[in-house]
């Protein structure tokens, strides 16, 4: 029963407050001083979405498994689905990320190029 509660408890988290995901491979960019790639895999739960935020990076997502919505500052939102992928400058907002199923997990690669060091997320007010 106490298994139970917590599994349900942690489901019921907001995507926001789970842990940043952990890089899957990062590597320093020989050709390109001061710049590395990072890829990480995100899974949001049925219902789960990330606030505001930016990413001061190049950032390219590619969708595993269900469906996420994406958008960014000043444009429309858009629905993607498995082998779909969606691009955000290092100038984007990003305004809208989420999993709309209440049934299904969804899960994405994203890869980032990005200054060294550099936090991969960076929360917009």
């Amino acid at each position: 029963m106490k298994t139970l509660l917590l599994a349900t408890a942690l489901l019921a988290l907001p995507a926001a407050a789970q842990a940043p995901p952990v890089p899957l491979f990062e590597k320093a960019l020989a050709d390109m001083p001061g710049k590395e790639m990072t890829l990480v895999e995100v899974v949001l739960p049925p219902g789960g979405a990330s606030p505001a935020h930016r990413h001061n990076a190049h950032v390219l997502v590619y969708v595993l498994e269900g469906q996420i919505e994406m958008q960014v500052k000043g444009q429309p939102v858009q629905l993607l689905g498995v082998g779909q992928t969606f691009y955000e400058r290092p100038s984007d907002i990003h305004t809208v990320g989420r999993n709309p199923s209440t049934m299904q997990r969804a899960r994405f690669l994203a890869y980032f190029i990005k200054s060294k060091g550099a936090p991969r997320t960076v929360p917009v007010p």
